[in-house]
């Protein structure tokens, strides 16, 4: 158990570790790309990670999550290096689909072989808590990245990809390490198999295709507030210097709030949990779009910290209504939602911005996020309310 735990713990490291983030919108300029392209390269990355995210996680479950962790991690480190030694935006889209294709195949594999792992040792009831501290130790990682992803990038934008590439490189040792459990045999009928467990998770089974939703729509909600960050910095004509220090600060936020996400679950309850996450998360939009001030900053400090409970909580809800042997692809479908609402929006959202402002861009995410959200939030309470009776 504690070998698995640890090298899920590098693997997160590996990837969320993040020199780039802070200073990749300011490297895409460099290179001569509006917010348009940025969104557009974003959107080829969900697009790879929408291609195989449901694919990738009846692969976990069948060909095995040790499996698809060690291919993720490696796809993943090709990702940054072709990062690292180009320069125009094919390559670009390149190493976006090997970095799309790469998380994809982490996503769900990830999540699935810890609780499965709580299972086997018989500590189920301390999955979220372990959910919450990888989680915790993801944004942390991001966070210290961030400054000294700001210190290289003073030397040279192109000093924090060749850090990354390393870095990257560290999880495929960890996903060798780990201890394989809760897999099938053999894959019989793919397209089928895959196809019910769709079914089951989205038709079948009213209250886990709610939750799949709410959190998939939370979750592509939270990713595109991630993007607006650099903007909204740029916007204010912050000090590069800033952008790491600011940025490492809004992820320790989210590593902080996390970890404490289990009690924060169980002094809420669900039905508390799911209205508090979606109206800070519709409402942070709103109130960022009339403050682009530096009073904004307060503002992206509170989304975070719903970030940061949201993620590890909103997961564990999909875990407990998930059988062990379709776990990964119910994970990766709640990731599909989240990559396909981003593919399909942010390019959008991009565009008004460039064409019309920034305020416009973030009213219209709030309004795409709070309409849907709401509904699946209804339709969640009110299933589990007649489950009840």
């Amino acid at each position: 158990m504690k070998r698995n735990i640890l090298a899920l713990y590098i693997i997160k490291l590996s990837k969320w570790f993040t020199l780039v983030m802070p200073i990749i919108v300011l490297f895409y300029e460099d290179h001569g790309l509006g917010l348009q392209d940025v969104f557009i390269l974003k959107s080829v990355y969900s697009i790879a990670a929408v291609a195989l995210e449901i694919p990738s996680g009846y692969l976990a479950d069948v060909w095995g999550r040790r499996k698809c962790l060690i291919v993720g991690c490696i796809l993943f480190f090709f990702g940054y290096l072709c990062y690292s030694f180009t320069s125009t935006f094919a390559a670009f889209v390149i190493a976006e689909i090997l970095l799309g294709t790469g998380q994809t195949l982490v996503n769900g594999a990830d999540s699935a072989l810890l609780y499965d792992t709580t299972v086997q040792y018989k500590k189920e009831n301390l999955y979220l808590r372990y959910e919450g501290r990888i989680t915790m130790i993801g944004n942390f990682a991001e966070a210290v990245a961030g400054i000294f992803g700001g210190l290289l990038a003073a030397y040279s934008l192109r000093y924090p990809f060749y850090a990354q590439a390393v870095i990257a490189f560290s999880g495929i040792p960890a996903a060798f390490a780990l201890r394989e459990l809760n897999i099938k045999s053999k894959i019989q009928s793919p397209i089928q198999e895959i196809m019910r467990i769709i079914k089951y998770s989205l038709v079948t089974n009213k209250r886990l295709c709610y939750n799949i939703m709410f959190s998939g729509i939370i979750g592509a909600a939270t990713l595109t507030m991630a993007w607006f960050v650099q903007p909204y910095l740029m916007y204010m004509n912050t000090p590069t210097s800033w952008f790491g220090v600011i940025w490492t600060v809004l992820n320790l936020t989210v590593g902080i709030a996390a970890l404490y996400s289990d009690r924060v679950d169980r002094y809420f309850g669900p039905k508390k949990m799911g209205i508090l996450i979606l109206t800070f998360v519709a409402g942070g939009y709103v109130a960022l779009a009339f403050n682009l001030t530096y009073a904004g900053l307060a503002i992206l400090l509170v989304f975070y910290v719903i970030r940061g409970f949201a993620t590890p909580i909103l997961k564990g809800y999909i875990n407990q209504m998930t059988f062990s042997e379709m776990r990964a692809t119910v994970l990766s479908i709640r990731n599909f939602i989240i990559r396909l609402m981003f593919a399909a929006i942010a390019p959008f959202i991009g565009w008004l911005n460039d064409v019309y402002s920034l305020r416009t861009a973030l009213l219209v995410s709030a309004a795409i996020i709070l309409v849907p959200g709401a509904l699946f939030l209804w339709l969640q309470l009110a299933s589990k309310a007649k489950e009840e009776k």
